[in-house]
């Protein structure tokens, strides 16, 4: 969908997946070198001279294999996974790597649902739609809630502002503290 920054970011950047047959949106924090190449490609920009990506595409071409696809397959530790697939062998990979090079091959981007499930999330104008509770407007210092209810209310809050690095913190806290299923 796109590349997000925030001003708390540090220099990384949100990169935005959405549901293709859905509206849930994943965001994935990566570093502004992976958002550059990234974003250059989206853009149709050609750098004078290949950047690691083009590089990458290069090799893979010389060696006369296909990338088929590349899926993010985990999500561990708030540690976004990724695998791309070439002539049918999976290979690990970097989710901002894989999915620069499946820019320019064009090929599509899969999510894993455990991935999905866990991460990803409705964006507010969509939820009602979405059938999902609409979200209050209070801010958390209004919040009399459980601090399970105030941290959800904190993640709700730092989507809207599009702080995807807080975000990804505060479901990572919301994890530790909501019971196990």
């Amino acid at each position: 969908m796109g590349l997000s920054t925030s001003p708390s970011s540090g220099g990384a950047y949100a990169l935005i997946l959405k549901e293709m047959n859905g509206e849930r949106r994943l965001p994935i924090i990566i570093g502004a070198f992976e958002a550059q190449s990234i974003a250059l490609e989206m853009e149709g920009i050609k750098p004078p001279r290949p950047l690691t990506h083009d590089l990458m595409k290069n090799i893979i071409d010389c060696m006369g294999v296909a990338l088929s696809e590349i899926v993010i397959s985990e999500l561990r530790d708030g540690t976004f996974y990724a695998k791309i697939s070439l002539d049918g062998e999976e290979i690990d990979a970097r989710p901002s790597d894989a999915i620069a090079l499946a820019i320019r091959y064009g090929v599509p981007i899969f999510v894993m649902d455990k991935v999905m499930d866990e991460a990803a999330f409705f964006p507010e104008e969509e939820q009602e739609s979405a059938g999902a509770p609409p979200t209050t407007k209070k801010t958390t210092k209004e919040f009399k809630g459980t601090k399970l209810e105030a941290l959800r209310a904190q993640l709700q809050e730092a989507i809207e502002r599009e702080d995807y690095e807080k975000a990804a913190r505060l479901r990572d806290e919301i994890r530790k503290v909501e019971p196990k299923a």
